[in-house]
């Protein structure tokens, strides 16, 4: 069985790029890992006193994501793809592709969302690094709304 590494921010793209994964997963027989990361600074915020930490703040964040994760793995496997999720804190780029090495994975599954190149140059896009610089195949799905 291949496995497929498929990172996710629970934006409003998400459930387009999880249908493109269990597609794909059932193409090539494949387990899917379904991974978020969320930001080493999640918890943070500025208040009174400059930056600071709040650890009920990270701890309902967390909770919230986990459970998004859960949602997410229940729907892979009713619909017949093998499942598992995990989360992470820090960078995604390098959260990934460790992930994607520690599972052995054949393909990351990643989506597009087809803005300007603009937008990459002041923002960043991780799509476009992970496909520069991952050792394993990245599998793009284009997730961004068609006009």
């Amino acid at each position: 069985m291949k496995n497929v590494i498929l990172p996710v921010d629970f934006g409003e793209t998400t459930d387009k790029l999880l249908e493109g994964a269990i597609k794909f997963s059932k193409d090539i027989k494949a387990k899917i890992f379904i991974i978020h990361v969320a930001p080493a600074e999640v918890g943070f915020a500025i208040g009174d006193m400059g930056y600071q930490y709040f650890p009920e703040i990270e701890k309902s964040e967390i909770k919230a994501e986990l459970m998004r994760l859960d949602a997410l793995e229940k729907k892979v496997i009713s619909e017949g793809v093998d499942c598992e999720h995990i989360l992470k804190k820090g960078i995604a780029r390098d959260i990934i592709l460790e992930y994607a090495r520690e599972k052995k994975s054949d393909y990351i599954v990643i989506g597009s969302h087809g803005r300007s190149e603009i937008y990459d140059v002041f923002i960043g896009s991780l799509t476009k690094d992970m496909t520069k610089i991952s050792p394993v195949p990245v599998v793009v799905i284009p997730v961004h709304n068609k006009k």
